[in-house]
């Protein structure tokens, strides 16, 4: 019988552009202020991309540093996956294959992975089950989007929320217990209506008109969104404590989907934990889709709150709607790494 083999992340990397946009800096373009923004989101700035820099650009940069700290060469990968929901191009190639060629992954493959915020959560739960099989050793996985390109600057509800950025994850066979413990992934299309961008696809390709009519940018039901936010994730992830044979209370940290910091307070109020067991990095980098759980979770090792041994809760939710959580047992980077 072949040993049980484990998936572990051995390195980690996250890029951001250069461009701070402070909520000062949005007050001088919409009707709002620091003051409206911080107690209603948590947000005090974001990043945004500037001529030059895309989706694959942020993404390739993070892979880069996954890939150096956990000490792996570029041949040794066999597979790239993206979560994103804004590759550069809207048809092909994939972003997963921009990275793959700039980072020359000669012997990966690669493909996008649509699945909004909950993208690169579904994305590692992918990753664990290649692991797992024994079909490929190295998987690069990466969590990436360039939203403020999507944004409507004349509407303060939604452009206030977002940035840019990508965060990876180096994914490696390991024979040490741990990794990817439980997982539950959920999706309701019935409510794809409630964040979206109408036009850009095959039902309504982009026209003057519907430019126009800001038809090319995110729409958000605010109100719906965050009753689903506060709700059926959190019981997801009893679902995936409760796989795994543990408490939501034996968690060390939940790193979650990025998105507003009442959301995480009223999980947290609902879930009967401290509000600190959730990390939060909002505050610098707003809410960055697919992007916002690998740099949280890169956040929370460098300042110390994840190492070995530490048990922690992966949470995304995003548009769909989609929900992706999962329990995942810390190996720690790889030692040469540390």
């Amino acid at each position: 019988m072949s040993p049980q083999r484990y998936a572990r992340i051995v390195g980690l990397g996250q890029s951001v552009p250069a461009h701070v946009v402070t909520n000062d800096d949005l007050a001088k373009i919409v009707d709002t202020s620091d003051e409206w923004i911080r107690s209603r989101t948590g947000i005090v700035e974001r990043r945004f991309v500037s001529e030059g820099e895309s989706t694959a650009t942020l993404a390739a940069a993070a892979g880069c540093r996954a890939l150096d700290q956990a000490g792996v060469s570029p041949g040794d990968v066999q597979l790239v996956i993206v979560a994103t929901s804004t590759p550069d191009y809207p048809l092909f190639p994939s972003a997963a294959c921009l990275v793959q060629a700039e980072l020359e992954l000669s012997r990966a493959g690669a493909f996008d992975l649509s699945a909004a915020c909950s993208g690169f959560v579904y994305g590692l739960i992918t990753a664990s089950q290649f692991i797992a099989t024994g079909a490929y050793d190295h998987i690069l996985v990466i969590g990436a989007d360039a939203l403020s390109r999507f944004v409507n600057f004349e509407d303060r509800t939604t452009c206030v929320l977002f940035g840019d950025g990508a965060g990876a994850a180096l994914v490696a066979a390991s024979d040490e217990p741990g990794g990817l413990l439980s997982f539950v992934l959920g999706a309701d299309g019935s409510g794809g209506e409630q964040m979206l961008v109408p036009a850009g696809g095959s039902r309504c390709p982009i026209t003057p008109e519907s430019a126009a009519d800001h038809q090319n940018t995110i729409h958000m039901n605010g109100r719906e969104v965050y009753r689903f936010s506060t709700t059926t994730p959190a019981t997801a992830l009893e679902r995936a404590a409760d796989a795994a044979g543990v408490r939501i209370k034996d968690l060390d940290l939940v790193v979650a989907h990025q998105a507003n910091v009442r959301i995480l307070q009223t999980v947290a109020k609902n879930l009967d934990v401290p509000e600190e067991l959730f990390f939060t990095n909002m505050d610098r980098f707003g809410n960055t889709s697919a992007a916002s759980v690998p740099l949280a979770l890169c956040d929370a090792v460098t300042e110390g709150r994840i190492g070995p041994g530490s048990l922690v809760g992966l949470m995304g939710f995003g548009a769909g709607l989609t929900w992706a959580t999962a329990i995942w047992r810390w190996h720690g980077l790889n030692e040469s790494a540390d």
